[in-house]
């Protein structure tokens, strides 16, 4: 199987944000853009795999600005890792105050798709071919990410196993909390 560039498949979606995308606040509702990440993400994916692809995990959605009622949204995707069949996008999203041509970033967040043939199989993904310096870092970044995700996966498990009442309430002493028994 060839590997593949991160430019190969890279793909940005923009679209205008309209009132009837906007919360209670009068912003962009988060779920509109995780949405939008979404389908990015699966365009993304599917052009590196050359497969259906879904989302099994979304990480680090980092809502960094509020996104405004009138702006032009971009959502960059790129592959920054490829496993056996799973990929991570990277997606950073941008927001265009096209009356004042301010432009700012919003967002960053990072999707694992698999790629799946015709009966739902997952199948193996093209390597990525890191062309540069970027490309390196955000595979290495990943694998990182994947790391520390693992580690913290076993060891919240390993809290579950250890539950005792009395460790957590320790553990709350000091917080915003109360603790009513009954």
């Amino acid at each position: 199987m060839k590997a593949k560039s991160p430019e190969f498949s890279r793909t940005t979606i923009t679209e205008l944000m309209i009132p009837s995308y906007a919360n209670f606040g009068g912003k962009i509702h988060g779920g509109i853009l995780l949405s939008l990440m979404d389908k990015v993400a699966y365009v993304c994916g599917s052009k590196h795999s050359g497969a259906y692809c879904v989302t099994v995990s979304v990480d680090d959605v980092d809502f960094l600005q509020p996104v405004e009622v009138g702006d032009l949204v971009s959502m960059l995707a790129s592959v920054n890792y490829v496993g056996t069949s799973s990929m991570v996008i990277g997606i950073k999203v941008i927001a265009e105050n096209v009356r004042t041509s301010i432009v700012k970033h919003t967002n960053t967040s990072y999707l694992t798709m698999v790629a799946k043939n015709d009966n739902g199989e997952l199948i193996k993904v093209p390597p990525l071919l890191l062309e540069n310096e970027t490309d390196i870092r955000r595979f290495a970044e990943a694998i990182k990410r994947r790391e520390l995700k693992k580690t913290f996966q076993e060891q919240m498990s390993k809290e579950k196993t250890d539950f005792t009442l009395q460790k957590q309430i320790q553990l709350l002493e000091g917080k915003s909390c109360e603790v009513r028994l009954k």
